[in-house]
């Protein structure tokens, strides 16, 4: 075979590749946008179930492998530490005032701005994966956003706190 030849089979060929390409990660990315189980979607039902404290579909909304992360920096929950936590309370309910949701391939990362009767604003954040059931969180993280104006006062009275609390356990393991 020429030179000539190969080289004309070989862009011929990868004209061809390139062509289908595009279709088969156009039909791979299709998926995850599916209009009924959007991440909004998702997003959406999860607040709703917790409002009504419906865990056993609270739960279908995660990874069996997620995480929650809570306002206090013990907070670190496996989903099933999580929902020994939530099964014994009669839920919570967060007003949503606003979403942003990044996706990329199978990965969708956001953040929400939530309203909370008790604690007042507050942030969510986190990922979900897109799996063979659909869009499922990975991770969510509650917090609440501090005004940078507060940034200093609330950092140390996070501090003195701190320290309070290291005083008493080393006042009881004095004892």
């Amino acid at each position: 075979m020429s030179k000539f030849t190969f080289s004309k089979r070989l862009s011929h060929g990868l004209a061809a590749l390139c062509l289908l390409l595009p279709l088969q990660v156009n039909s791979v990315m299709a998926e995850p946008n599916d209009a009924d189980g959007s991440v909004e979607a998702v997003l959406n039902q999860l607040h709703q179930n917790a409002a009504d404290a419906n865990w056993d579909s609270y739960f279908t909304l995660f990874t069996d492998n997620a995480s929650f992360l809570g306002t206090d920096k013990t907070e670190h929950w496996s989903i099933q530490s999580f929902e020994q936590y939530a099964r014994a309370t009669k839920g919570w309910s967060y007003k949503l005032n606003s979403r942003t949701i990044t996706e990329s391939d199978n990965v969708a990362v956001f953040d929400e701005i939530l309203e909370h009767h008790k604690y007042g604003l507050c942030r969510g954040t986190g990922t979900l994966v897109f799996t063979e059931q659909g869009w499922k969180i990975l991770q969510y993280h509650l917090s609440f956003p501090v005004p940078n104006d507060m940034a200093i006062r609330v950092t140390e009275q996070i501090k003195l706190f701190r320290q309070q609390q290291k005083r008493k356990a080393d006042n009881a393991n004095k004892e």
